[in-house]
């Protein structure tokens, strides 16, 4: 039997599990002293409330390692196969850590999403997909498909990128000067700035209209991300051609480590596109 472990940073909830055929890896997160499990021991209302009270800023470590390896060699002991997939290894340690833990072990599979969030549940779709062949085959399988996964959203505000280091004094203050809303995204598994736009509308437009620009592929759900508050999203989602609204199936509350960057009231699409 298959059996496909996840970092949190994939967003998939605990009570999602059943429903992805997955078993989490929670990421920890540190809010001011104290460590918490994240999607165990600190609920989504907790992570907000400590962001927007701006009491600190949160930070994520790597999982409990020790726990993971025991949890993945009771499934060896039983027979079964692994596949771990982690959030990009460019903004965290868990996929190098994980990676030198099972080297050399056939029956695992350690990859590398190059994403987060919403594009995490894109590629554990394509595993689901693909469950009944070899774990090779599995691998081609979403190594294939990791480039054509689009990420674009938009923070409503830059002031929680500002905190996280992610943009500089004056970045922010001639962004918030002009009320410039950047498109962030994923390139080659880095947190990128992949456009620009005056105003909020504006930028919805640009996010709604990508997905005929970028060739959305609809064999596959299409991933509305939200943090907070999701009445940013459904305003996008009124936007957004009417063709696309059938695959717009899953609406998806950040996990914390992408959420402290972007802040309440960011929101965006994670799709597949038919092009790289």
């Amino acid at each position: 039997m298959l059996k496909v472990f996840v970092d949190s940073g994939c967003s998939i909830k605990k009570e999602e599990q059943e429903k992805y055929q997955i078993e989490l890896i929670p990421l920890n997160i540190l809010l001011g002293e104290k460590e918490y499990k994240d999607g165990e021991n600190l609920s989504m209302e907790d992570f907000y409330k400590f962001l927007i009270d701006e009491k600190g800023f949160p930070k994520t470590s790597l999982p409990d390692l020790v726990e993971v390896e025991e949890r993945v060699k009771k499934c060896l002991d039983q027979g079964d196969e692994v596949i771990i997939l982690t959030i990009s290894s460019k903004i965290s340690g868990t996929y190098n850590a994980l990676r030198l833990i099972f080297e050399g072990e056939s029956r695992v599979k350690v990859i590398d999403s190059k994403l987060a969030v919403g594009g995490m549940r894109l590629i554990v779709d394509e595993i689901n997909r693909n469950r009944d062949k070899s774990l090779d085959v599995i691998e081609k399988k979403v190594q294939s498909i990791i480039p054509r996964i689009k990420i674009m959203a938009i923070p409503e505000t830059l002031n929680y990128l500002l905190r996280g280091g992610r943009l500089s004094k004056k970045e922010w203050l001639f962004g918030s000067m002009l009320n410039i809303k950047p498109i962030i995204g994923f390139k080659e598994g880095s947190v990128t700035v992949l456009a620009k736009k005056m105003g909020l509308k504006n930028g919805m437009t640009y996010i709604a209209s990508a997905l005929e620009s970028m060739n959305c592929d609809t064999n596959y759900d299409i991933v509305a991300s939200y943090t907070y508050n999701k009445s940013n999203v459904d305003q996008l989602i009124a936007m957004t051609p009417k063709a696309y609204h059938k695959n717009i199936k899953i609406f998806d509350n950040l996990d914390p480590a992408i959420a402290c960057h972007w802040g309440p009231n960011a929101f965006g699409y994670c799709f597949v596109s038919k092009d790289e």
